[in-house]
């Protein structure tokens, strides 16, 4: 059993690592995006971000007759998207803008499979309290997400560095949560 720091680190930790692509791809949407639909879209995202957690939630219960060490064995998932990743790295995502509430939630739904991949062992690790503190910890995160990539559609800028540098991050993101499934598990 982790102590509540712990918790909230790994917690924090597993949610920024998830979301640092979408973070981007969200707010080079909202670019596009009627400022008067700025709200339905940010609840969409929310929604989305939410069905994610309930679905990593409800496969960790699943697993519950598998022992908590072998959930390390997930950490294969965050290391072949970041083979993957580093692979194509110089290949440009395809850039496409999504737009309406019911899309930003599909999208969000479809591009979770990372988030889903991290989000599985670490929700089925500790236990019930745990899951309800990182929950916490995510609608936290998701509330700063939602914000800031609003502020930050102000800077495009700051879109265009992220789009331009996540493909050289996120390999090394995703090998660092692994080796974080790999503990949080005590596969190690």
């Amino acid at each position: 059993m982790h102590s509540l720091l712990d918790v909230i680190a790994l917690s924090s930790a597993a949610f920024i690592g998830t979301m640092f692509d979408n973070y981007f791809a969200f707010a080079a949407q909202l670019l596009v995006t009627d400022p008067t639909r700025y709200r339905r879209v940010a609840w969409a995202q929310a929604v989305g971000v939410t069905l994610l957690v309930v679905l990593a939630a409800a496969v960790g219960s699943v697993l519950s007759a598998v022992p908590v060490e072998w959930t390390g064995l997930f950490c294969l998932a965050p290391w072949s998207m970041a083979w993957f990743r580093w692979r194509h790295r110089a290949q440009g995502a395809p850039t496409t803008y999504r737009r309406g509430a019911v899309t930003t939630v599909l999208v969000t739904v479809a591009l979770g499979g990372d988030n889903l991949g991290v989000w599985i062992p670490l929700l089925r690790a500790d236990g019930l309290r745990n899951g309800l503190v990182t929950a916490v910890v995510f609608a936290f995160w998701e509330f700063i997400f939602l914000f800031s990539s609003r502020t930050l559609t102000r800077h495009p800028r700051f879109t265009a560095f992220g789009e331009a540098n996540a493909r050289r991050l996120i390999p090394w993101v995703y090998l660092i949560l692994g080796g974080l499934i790999l503990v949080e598990s005590g596969l190690l």
